[in-house]
């Protein structure tokens, strides 16, 4: 359990973190690239077991990682971008609402139950993230949707092949190496976007922002993997409790930290978004 609340802990202080980006004019791209080598560098310090990158290329959970590591640059740029311009609550209940697609995922693959209360939730769940959207009181603006709508895909996703992979082919012992792994082709993918676009000129603040990105955003991984292990934990329960935490605790260190204000229907789709976690998962 004691991995469970440290996930929903380090999941939390991931977006406030973002929020402080804009607050003190951080270059996000610049900061979450440096994020990525502080994790791998973070992985390979924690790993019990360490490994060559010739024999990291024969594991069974290689090709996932380099799929994984490309999704986390685009979908950590994603967050930063819905943190930003829609706000904590927002991200929060972009990402945590989530959870649907790998419980979709696992109802198509794995023959797993999917009654009426599963579909009422998942139906309320994109409720849920289209009213968390709804900043303006003039109503509803397409573009209020885009971002947390691709944040909602991309985190599933995530969610969805991390599952998938500790079940079939990471052992406990390499779960550090794995996470290392997966934000070390993270942090190559990003660097070579940067040469890309000529965009090298890194400054300290940057350096520093990534630094304090880096360390609870390789532990978010490294928890959540672990709670999924954890004897006696299923993954319904590990989820839930996830989920519920990030979207309760994010809302509220919004509002205490950021003067974050919200509107009647962003309460709705907040508290729609929590019943909708117990509906899809119960």
């Amino acid at each position: 359990m004691i991995y469970l609340v440290l996930s929903v802990l380090v999941a939390s202080s991931l977006l406030v973190i973002f929020k402080l980006f804009e607050k003190y004019k951080v270059n996000n791209v610049h900061a979450i690239v440096i994020n990525y080598v502080v994790a791998f560098i973070c992985g390979l310090l924690s790993a019990p077991v360490v490994m060559s990158p010739i024999e990291i290329s024969k594991q069974s959970w290689f090709f996932g990682a380099l799929g994984l590591g490309m999704l986390f640059i685009f979908i950590f740029n994603i967050m930063a971008i819905t943190t930003q311009k829609s706000g904590l609550s927002v991200a929060s209940v972009a990402t945590r609402m989530s959870v649907v697609i790998p419980i979709t995922f696992g109802f198509i693959f794995y023959n797993e139950s999917f009654g009426v209360v599963k579909i009422l939730g998942i139906l309320l769940a994109l409720v849920a993230v289209f009213l968390a959207s709804v900043k303006s009181k003039d109503g509803f603006k397409v573009r209020n949707l885009f971002f947390p709508f691709l944040l909602f895909l991309g985190s599933g996703t995530i969610d969805t092949s991390l599952k998938f992979i500790e079940n079939f082919y990471v052992k406990e012992e390499n779960i550090a190496i794995f996470s290392a792994s997966l934000f070390g082709f993270a942090g190559i993918f990003g660097i070579l976007f940067l040469v890309i676009k000529q965009n090298l000129r890194i400054r300290w603040k940057s350096i520093l922002a990534g630094i304090c990105l880096g360390i609870p955003n390789y532990y978010s991984v490294v928890f959540i993997m672990k709670a999924l292990a954890t004897e006696g934990l299923d993954s319904s329960t590990v989820f839930t409790i996830n989920n519920v935490g990030v979207v309760a605790l994010s809302t509220l260190l919004g509002l205490l930290l950021f003067k974050e204000r919200l509107l009647r229907k962003n309460w709705i789709g907040i508290l729609l978004a929590i019943l909708s976690i117990f509906l899809v998962v119960y």
